[in-house]
């Protein structure tokens, strides 16, 4: 509790993206149903084809099954919106609740007793807003007679404001389905996120607020931006993704303008190269710490012009190639921290003259998967209590294994420029639910860094 409670001492600022995740928990006979639906060749097919976006049912069979086959996490975009009527008449969502970083990491943070929680999601309706926990520290921003004040989420609310659905289809290690002549059974506990992608919903900061980004720098200690994924190349109003990176770059160098606020960005899988390439070199340099995956590491390092190292994450994810990727994009894109979280380790590269010691970093990073590991247990954290439920679950099997092959890289590659920390994940066998874990752990590891930070007179 220690760190913890160091870092409830501070003041976060968090946008943009929040939604309602409906979940929907799969078992071998719903898959089955919708193989048997298509047909097991023309879903084959269509798994060789491998959607980039949903726009018919055929593109999110195919995308599923092939996520279960693997039991890796993945999210793919749905652009058409006739299809709410297919999905709403294919499954029952077993839970609505708060979707979207910002909005789990506003939830989390408030509901592990911070001093103060600024959420900013440019649409609030009011069944978003609902979502947002009753706690007294969480805030929303207004204008009201031309100053910046604050309400809670559920007070601020806009009717006719759009509202964002992601279906959220958590699965099970072990289930087993057949697609044709084959038995699958899934590897891994996971999920297969479907994320709305419509016009109507858009990432920015409201022109009335954007003036007051400073004063609202001023009142808090870190920044945590996300849903950049959410940005679309092109839009029906002559808009395009160049207009809302520049309005993005403009947000953190507003935030950072009265002081130096450290800026943490959530990044997240974008499946358009393009628009990959665009959030990277646009918004990586500007902020001070990045959290990731090894899929999406391997995305980023792609897009960077290095894509045989991408290819070898991708095919053989080892730490020696994850290592090397996280050095190049540190150095280049100029980063204080990077953090990549995987499902049996999470990792920090920073240069050697970061503030922090190894112990220190290392102790960030063990506070991040406890938190982890108390959300996949409980299904959500609700007080600070709850981490405790986290500190008993053991580290997973392959820790030794891990810590390993890390001592192996680090001989293997120069890393005296470097300070590179690794631990194994705490892994829970059977998970209440996955959603949000990632997030959980890139606010757990941000917040006690700033933690510690502030406690060297650094922040």
């Amino acid at each position: 509790m220690g760190l913890l409670e160091e870092a409830m001492g501070l003041s976060i600022y968090t946008a943009y993206n929040t939604n309602v995740d409906a979940i929907t928990f799969l078992n071998g006979e719903i898959v089955q149903a919708l193989i048997e639906e298509f047909g097991a060749e023309t879903v084959r097919k269509r798994m060789d084809d491998y959607p980039r976006e949903i726009n018919e049912p055929l593109d999110f069979v195919a995308r599923l099954v092939h996520a279960l086959k693997t039991g890796k996490p993945m999210a793919v975009p749905l652009v058409n919106e006739e299809l709410h009527t297919w999905f709403d008449s294919h499954f029952k969502y077993d839970v609505e609740r708060m979707g979207g970083q910002a909005g789990i990491i506003a939830n989390l943070l408030a509901n592990l007793d911070f001093r103060r929680v600024i959420v900013y999601t440019p649409h609030l309706a009011r069944k978003q807003a609902e979502m947002f926990v009753d706690k007294p520290n969480l805030f929303y921003p207004v204008i009201e007679d031309g100053r910046l004040a604050f309400k809670h989420p559920r007070e601020a609310y806009r009717e006719g404001d759009p509202i964002k659905v992601n279906r959220i289809f958590e699965f099970r290690a072990g289930t087993t389905f057949r697609l044709g002549d084959e038995t699958i059974r899934v590897p891994f506990s996971g999920r297969f996120i479907v994320s709305a992608r419509f016009e109507s919903i858009r990432i920015y900061t409201e022109p009335e607020l954007k003036r007051f980004l400073p004063e609202i720098g001023l009142q808090v200690d870190g920044a945590i931006l996300s849903g950049y994924q959410g940005i679309k190349l092109r839009y029906s109003d002559g808009k395009d993704a160049n207009h809302y990176l520049r309005e993005a770059k403009k947000d953190i160098l507003l935030l950072k303008r009265e002081k130096d606020v450290r800026v943490h960005l959530e990044f997240a899988s974008i499946q358009n190269r393009e628009l990959r390439k665009k959030v990277i070199y646009n918004l990586f340099p500007l902020v001070d710490s990045v959290g990731m995956d090894e899929a999406e590491i391997a995305h980023v390092l792609n897009a960077l012009g290095y894509s045989k190292l991408a290819e070898r994450i991708f095919t053989y994810n080892r730490i020696e190639d994850t290592v090397l990727g996280g050095k190049i994009l540190v150095d280049e894109m100029n980063l204080e921290v990077l953090q990549i979280h995987t499902i049996y380790y999470i990792m920090y590269i920073t240069h050697s003259d970061n503030p922090l010691s190894e112990e220190e970093l290392r102790s960030s990073l063990e506070l991040a998967t406890t938190l982890a590991a108390a959300r996949a247990s409980l299904g959500d954290i609700k007080s600070p209590e709850d981490i405790k439920v986290g500190t008993r679950v053991p580290y997973n099997e392959y820790g030794e294994f891990v810590k390993l092959r890390f001592e192996e890289a680090k001989r293997r590659l120069r890393t005296r420029e470097y300070k590179v920390v690794i631990i194994p994940t705490r892994l829970v066998r059977n998970p209440v639910s996955t959603v949000g874990l990632g997030d959980t752990i890139s606010a757990g590891a941000f917040t006690s860094y700033l933690a510690m930070l502030r406690k060297k007179g650094e922040l």
